[in-house]
């Protein structure tokens, strides 16, 4: 259960190559957000319900619990459902459903559906990527403080994709997503310091 309730940090312990977020991102707890992010409504007993089903690998009946839950306006349980779409868990894949429910919970402030989302629109995962609608996504993700949305982020300020090259910019976000543990971020901000490097490729 602490896996499912951790701080959003949690998923950024392991190396982060550019498409493993989908597989290192655990569920989300129905817990209040860090940061001044909005408590996410719903029933915690229900939530936890879920959250032991999904522990226990049910993830048929994970899903359908989840499910019920975001269809009364749990956002937790949105994106959860959205990540389990993603990965084909208790549910046939389905990047669109995922991009849906994702767009939700996103719109009612959750960051790390946010930035879910903004990786999807990034990558393409449910149509050709669209960098341009992935970018207020993971602004707003990184501004509450997601580590991989300031990452991601970061990659767009120092290779100038969709918006002018702002090495400083980057420096800051490298910086601030190095802080929360995105091994990554430390080896690019010293790269990119040194002067010695390139943009690093899309």
């Amino acid at each position: 259960m602490i896996r499912l309730i951790g701080l959003i940090l949690a998923m950024v312990c392991a190396s982060i190559p550019a498409r493993a977020q989908e597989q290192s991102t655990p569920l989300l707890g129905n817990a209040p957000l860090p940061d001044g992010a909005p408590p996410v409504p719903g029933d915690q007993a229900t939530f936890n319900q879920a959250a032991g089903e999904y522990d226990a690998r049910d993830y048929a009946r994970a899903y359908q619990t989840f499910l019920y839950l975001a269809d009364h306006d749990d956002v937790a349980a949105m994106r959860n459902v959205a990540l389990m779409k993603r990965r084909g868990q208790g549910t046939p894949r389905d990047p669109r459903g995922a991009l849906e429910y994702l767009r939700q919970a996103a719109d009612d402030g959750l960051p790390t559906a946010q930035a879910d989302l903004a990786e999807m629109l990034l990558y393409g995962e449910a149509g050709p990527p669209d960098p341009q609608a992935a970018l207020p996504w993971l602004q707003a993700a990184a501004k509450a403080h997601h580590p991989i949305a300031a990452f991601r982020l970061a990659e767009i300020y120092e290779r100038g994709q969709i918006v002018p090259r702002d090495v400083a910019k980057a420096e800051q976000l490298y910086g601030e997503a190095a802080a929360r543990g995105v091994p990554q971020a430390a080896t690019r901000l010293n790269l990119l310091k040194s002067g010695a490097v390139s943009p690093p490729r899309p």
